[in-house]
């Protein structure tokens, strides 16, 4: 009885470790709320967070990736906007094409109430555009 007592403690702190080892993987956010002494409004500032993974999946119409953080990680879902840019190893934008599967990334995110909202993701390989050409022949009979 007393081995599985131990053994249920022992299980238990390998998972605990293995949750701290995916938080202190990503950046912490840090959010200031101020308020003006003269009008009594307040503003919210939330700054951006980033997480250096792999993309886990994409599904072109959604409105959200699944970014994998390790190996042993669960997928995480990070949602997308309109203004989400995309960029390869140099800093040029491409499109959402060039999203794909076991992709190594970084997302750069703002938690957005419950969600987590991507602004910018890095790829960290460079993009393999496929060019794809098409040649017409036109011939007139005499």
């Amino acid at each position: 009885m007393k081995q599985t007592r131990l053994v249920k403690m022992l299980a238990a702190g390998a998972g605990g470790a293995v949750a701290l080892s995916a938080a202190f993987a990503q950046e912490s956010t840090t959010t200031t709320t101020t308020a003006n002494p003269v009008t009594g409004i307040s503003t919210t500032e939330s700054s951006t967070t980033t997480n250096t993974g792999t993309i886990a999946a994409y599904t072109p119409g959604s409105d959200y990736i699944t970014f994998r953080s390790t190996t042993d990680a669960a997928p995480v879902r990070y949602y997308y906007t309109k203004s989400t840019t995309i960029l390869d190893p140099e800093g040029r934008t491409v499109e959402w094409s060039a999203i794909r599967p076991d992709l190594p990334a970084t997302v750069y995110y703002v938690k957005d109430g419950d969600r987590v909202v991507v602004r910018k993701i890095v790829l960290s390989q460079p993009v393999i555009e496929k060019k794809e050409t098409t040649t017409t022949t036109t011939t007139t009979k005499p």
